[in-house]
């Protein structure tokens, strides 16, 4: 009997495709650049399994061109908006994720965008490396101290409570907002407060969003959600661009509704909203939340691990419910 086919979307770190390798026919795709769709349509073809990346759409039409024999997709992400999950639970198929292992690299980064736009760090950097000469002044880029400020969390899953842990490190005290109430234990750890979205909006001097992107989350942060906001407060998103209105999110900082924003994720990646390009008072990164070393190599790691408890016929280790 032919070993199951495995096809890899995407170069990844480390050694797991070695490891697929060990034991199944692999076809991996060794670049970086996301395919194609023609290109993904064909590699897919004949796979028992398929290990994707966020920008690869996983639907009817690519389950149908794998085929009938497809067992598993493992997504390189915590997210998983890039996939159908019913097309696929209508063909038997099981889906997997990658949560845990990228936790504190996201909420490192989540971190790093407040005290770079708090701070008008990018700013000050880009002003270094223009060459022109500047001198140390009392009044010369002054920023905003963190400490003793409220940092609203938007999504108390992992992620959003690992940046609420960081805050309260930095002197913050914590709001929490999200669909499911988190651990009480965990809400008297940070000396936090649980409130509703509107109540959070207008507390908070900072607001992180770390939710899923699912049609109910789909703006929610728009216009209306702005205006809310002080005056001297801040956005940062790290969850998945549609969560914030970037069109709303460029009205209010030109109207001054809001004091800046630092964005790692956009809606439609990887174009950036042309309002947001010369702004200072917004710091822009281009979806490094989960890069580092470690957390890719982990994140391949515990793809292929679904992979191969899945087709040695044992349950996957996380798999994501329809």
């Amino acid at each position: 009997m032919a070993p199951p086919r495995v096809a890899v979307t995407a170069r990844l770190p480390g050694g797991a495709v070695e490891r697929l390798r060990s034991a199944h026919e692999v076809r991996a795709r060794e670049v970086d650049a996301p395919a194609t769709r023609d290109e993904l349509l064909a590699l897919v073809r004949g796979s028992d399994a398929v290990v994707t990346l966020l920008a690869d759409r996983v639907d009817g039409e690519l389950l149908d061109a794998a085929g009938a024999q497809l067992r598993v997709v493992a997504n390189v992400a915590v997210g998983y908006d890039n996939v159908d999950l019913p097309a696929c639970a209508d063909r038997g198929v099981t889906v997997t994720n990658t949560p845990g292992v990228l936790t504190d690299a996201t909420a490192d980064l989540a971190f790093a965008l407040v005290l770079m736009v708090t701070r008008r760090l990018a700013e000050a950097e880009r002003e270094v490396r223009t060459g022109v000469p500047w001198q140390w002044t009392m009044s010369h880029l002054l920023g905003t101290s963190v400490q003793g400020r409220t940092m609203g969390i938007v999504g108390p899953g992992a992620i959003g409570l690992a940046t609420a842990r960081r805050a309260r490190a930095f002197g913050m005290s914590v709001l929490l907002s999200g669909r499911s109430a988190p651990d009480p234990a965990v809400v008297a750890e940070l000396g936090a407060r649980v409130v509703d979205l509107p109540a959070l909006l207008a507390e908070s001097d900072v607001v992180s969003l770390h939710v899923p992107l699912t049609g109910a989350t789909r703006h929610l942060v728009a216009a209306e959600e702005l205006r809310a906001m002080k005056r001297t407060a801040y956005v940062v998103n790290t969850s998945r661009g549609p969560v914030l209105d970037e069109q709303a999110l460029v009205e209010a900082l030109e109207a001054g509704e809001i004091a800046g924003a630092g964005l790692d994720v956009y809606e439609d990646e990887p174009r950036v909203h042309p309002g947001l390009l010369t702004r200072d008072d917004v710091v822009l990164l281009p979806h490094v939340g989960s890069a580092t070393v470690e957390t890719r190599s982990a994140m391949a790691d515990l793809a292929v691990d679904n992979v191969l408890a899945v087709l040695g016929g044992g349950a996957p280790l996380t798999p994501v419910g329809s």
